[in-house]
């Protein structure tokens, strides 16, 4: 299997990747297969039904805003700069969208329906993309999976592969590695590193040129969502009425740094992520929008407080990336699939690998630092309170970058050597995934989502 590391860390907006990238990417890929036929007239009405996960946490995961903008030819990477919010309450006064000159009847409100019934059996971020003539017959329809971290799928693409994800065949790459295991023997047998690999591997897509400048622009925006959150303060929306706290603890270290601990610069670094990615602003997949802070937060410390270069910096993206590509591949980083042990999780397997990979560590020792940070996630479960990404999900993600960095210091010190495999522990999550009840894989049913009190 191969997936890159420019399409693992997209750039894009909140609250969620699974619930707001994917479905609008989804949305814009229908109406273009609509422009393609031949049967559009203005006399059609668009609807789409939202199933499973994403009808029970839509509202909160502004799924219903990210369908809308689809539909109207918007992608997450364009609205970096764009007032969603201003841009959102101007087509809920439209009932129509205009397809290269045909209009065709759309009403926000009315044409996107939360069905709260049996979800489809493919997987649970389900989406039915419906077009009716006047009278009410259907013309024509797409159903389309939203399966993590801002990748779709369509009915017969999701039928066919296995995770489920859309991957190249790894016989087309010189180090196709499937799992931990391959990556350990071919790094032993080719003598390079999992960094050096992974970029041979990048080469028959991305020249050295490109691919370092698609780092660059991942690193540069992994930056400013750290700097926007850091500098800004409010209520979080949402009707949580939850307040930022990143820029206050920020300024409490920054004025009295001999007090300050590794832990409390990480919390703050990844809670400015996310407090960020929950109002709805540009943030970074890594690999997920829920899970964005973990990865800037571990890798802007490095910068910031010890100096890593460039060329370290990529490697640490590089790095990340091979280790997500094989727990995307192996199982899944979506929470309506397996839990926050699928978005969280695996972001700290993603850092602690990067980290201990700038630290000098071995393949072993990567390999092992990355199990540590999952193994110790293992469990998680995704029961975000009002269906927002907020509670838990915003602490969460502090918490997430100090065991990278706890996982990845245990590792280095270390001889690589260790019980559980990485491969292993991928397969747990997976099965614990599987076993785990739909009330705690986003859909507010369950856990801190009902164990709130009342005043």
């Amino acid at each position: 299997m191969f997936i890159s590391v420019l399409d693992l860390y997209k750039v894009g907006i909140g609250p969620s990747s699974s619930h707001t990238m994917g479905p609008m990417v989804a949305a814009s890929q229908f109406r273009k297969h609509l422009m393609s036929k031949a049967f559009l007239a203005s006399n059609l009405r668009v609807k789409c039904v939202l199933k499973g996960s994403l009808a029970y946490t839509g509202k909160g995961h502004a799924t219903d805003r990210a369908i809308a903008l689809g539909l109207n030819g918007f992608l997450p990477g364009e609205l970096i700069d764009t007032d969603v919010n201003a841009l959102v309450a101007d087509l809920w006064t439209r009932n129509t969208i205009d397809m290269s000159g045909t209009v065709v009847r759309f009403e926000p409100a009315e044409d996107i329906i939360f069905d709260r019934r049996d979800p489809l059996p493919e997987h649970p971020n389900g989406m039915i993309f419906q077009i009716f003539d006047s009278v009410g017959v259907l013309v024509d329809e797409q159903i389309c999976f939203s399966i993590g971290g801002g990748f779709i799928s369509t009915m017969a693409e999701i039928n066919s592969i296995e995770a489920p994800l859309i991957m190249e065949h790894a016989t087309a790459f010189p180090f196709p590695f499937e799992s931990a295991w391959d990556m350990l023997d071919m790094s032993k047998k080719s003598g390079l590193s999992i960094a050096e690999m992974k970029r041979e591997n990048e080469h028959q897509h991305h020249g050295d040129t490109e691919l370092d400048r698609g780092l660059n622009k991942i690193w540069d925006a992994m930056q400013s969502c750290i700097k926007n959150g850091l500098a800004t303060e409010g209520t979080l929306p949402g009707g949580l009425n939850i307040q930022r706290r990143a820029h206050a603890l920020h300024e409490q270290l920054i004025s009295k740094p001999e007090d300050a601990t590794q832990s409390d610069w990480l919390c703050a670094y990844a809670m400015a992520v996310n407090e960020e990615n929950a109002a709805g602003h540009m943030v970074v997949t890594a690999p997920t929008n829920g899970a964005a802070g973990v990865i800037p937060a571990v890798l802007y410390y490095l910068v910031v407080h010890h100096g890593l270069n460039l060329d370290q910096i990529h490697t640490y993206l590089i790095t990340s990336a091979a280790i997500g590509g094989l727990i995307k591949h192996r199982s899944s980083i979506s929470g309506a699939e397996v839990g926050c042990q699928g978005e969280v999780g695996s972001a700290a397997a993603m850092a602690a690998a990067g980290l201990c990979a700038v630290k000098g560590g071995t393949t072993l020792q990567i390999e092992n630092a990355a199990e540590i940070a999952l193994e110790h996630h293992l469990g998680l479960t995704c029961d975000p309170v009002g269906g927002l990404v907020q509670v838990p999900c915003i602490e969460r993600n502090g918490f997430g970058a100090i065991k990278a960095v706890t996982a990845a210091s245990l590792a280095i010190r270390g001889n690589g050597l260790h019980f559980m495999s990485l491969d292993n522990c991928i397969a747990a999550m997976k099965q614990t995934g599987e076993e785990m009840s739909h009330k705690f894989k986003e859909t507010s049913l369950g856990g801190l989502a009902v164990s709130v009190t009342e005043c």
